[in-house]
């Protein structure tokens, strides 16, 4: 499960400024939220392996702000907080912040360690990270959405908890009151500001239309192919003619597995009727050195300069890596359009679509 953004108006934020520039020196240092105990820092025990740095201990934290970022670097909802969890990492680690990711995998490729390794420095994710295939650290939170973020004060006590996206401004002005309260001097009065481009790139919220929407039949819905679904076999489909906002179907020969759906035979498309700027999709090769071509179109024609990350300007692209893929960012007006994507090699896997 991914979580969902919620909305909100920060106290920065209500006087349109989105920093507290301006405010008195005196009402800076003054308690801006009411922080309450949730419970205690929990323990990284059942963590599998740690990256950036030897393993961590909430006893070893004490004296220090400590920022619990649990993620999976698939997650488009967790990618599209990244560039604030960096740079509150990268600003206040010399007031005494220490941030810590968690990498929980949701898919059964995000478990392998360098596959966490890869995405880690694709991502420049450099704060330490433990890694949690096993769900123990997960467990031991009780946490269950990508991403959440808990923060610690320096007695190692939960104060603050976020779950999705959104609210970066709140966030940072509770990591800010609680480096001050632990005695933090140069903490400063502006907020974080990051490039918002890529993936990383803030959703279209206004025009976004399209919810997340799984391949597997586990937590697959809205599937709409013409005949009956062969569940972990291989079984040829024909796409649906027509479909309605959201619906999707299946061309060519697919095994839907409970989590991935399967492409048995080069030619085999995937058809999704959507409404938003941003089309991305989890995709994975057979193998490390196997690579699988691909061709997308919107609206039955190449997709210019509404191409993604992952495409060029005629829709074509190859799957290298696992991770997710963005195949489309549309720059005319946002509508109801219809996307396919094409499999010109076998043996890719689909996962899940996102969509910004």
């Amino acid at each position: 499960m991914r979580s969902s953004p919620r909305s909100w108006t920060s106290p920065a934020t209500e006087t349109g400024t989105g920093t507290d520039e301006g405010v008195p020196v005196s009402d800076v240092h003054r308690p801006i939220f009411d922080l309450p105990f949730e419970g205690r820092l929990a323990s990284f025990d059942g963590a599998t392996a740690w990256l950036n740095s030897p393993p961590l201990t909430p006893e070893g934290l004490r004296g220090k702000v400590v920022l619990v970022d649990f993620w999976t670097y698939t997650c488009i909802n967790w990618l599209r907080t990244l560039g604030y969890v960096r740079a509150w990492a990268e600003r206040y680690a010399d007031s005494g912040l220490v941030v810590v990711g968690v990498h929980t995998p949701e898919f059964p490729f995000e478990g392998e360690l360098d596959n966490v390794r890869w995405a880690s420095k694709e991502m420049r994710v450099e704060y330490p990270i433990a890694v949690d295939t096993d769900y123990a650290v997960w467990n031991a939170f009780g946490n269950r959405y990508w991403p959440a973020i808990y923060l610690a004060d320096t007695e190692g006590r939960i104060r603050y908890h976020h779950f999705g996206e959104g609210e970066y401004d709140e966030t940072e002005l509770a990591i800010r009151q609680l480096l001050r309260e632990a005695g933090a001097a140069g903490v400063g009065h502006d907020l974080v500001s990051v490039p918002n481009e890529g993936l990383e790139a803030q959703a279209d919220w206004l025009h976004l239309e399209s919810p997340e929407t799984y391949l597997g039949y586990q937590q697959g819905r809205n599937f709409v192919s013409t005949g009956d679904a062969g569940f972990d076999r291989p079984h040829t489909y024909a796409a649906t003619e027509t479909l309605e906002l959201n619906q999707w179907s299946l061309s060519g020969e697919w095994t839907i597995e409970s989590g991935a759906a399967l492409v048995n035979r080069a030619g085999a498309s995937v058809v999704f009727r959507f409404h938003a700027r941003d089309v991305n999709l989890v995709l994975a090769p057979p193998a490390a050195d196997v690579p699988v071509r691909f061709r997308v179109t919107v609206d039955g024609r190449e997709p210019g300069d509404g191409h993604g990350l992952d495409t060029d300007e005629h829709g074509d692209g190859t799957i290298r890596e696992p991770r997710v893929y963005q195949l489309i960012r549309w720059r005319g007006p946002t509508a109801d359009r219809t996307f396919e994507i094409t499999f010109l090699d076998a043996g890719a896997r689909g996962y899940v679509f996102t969509f910004g």
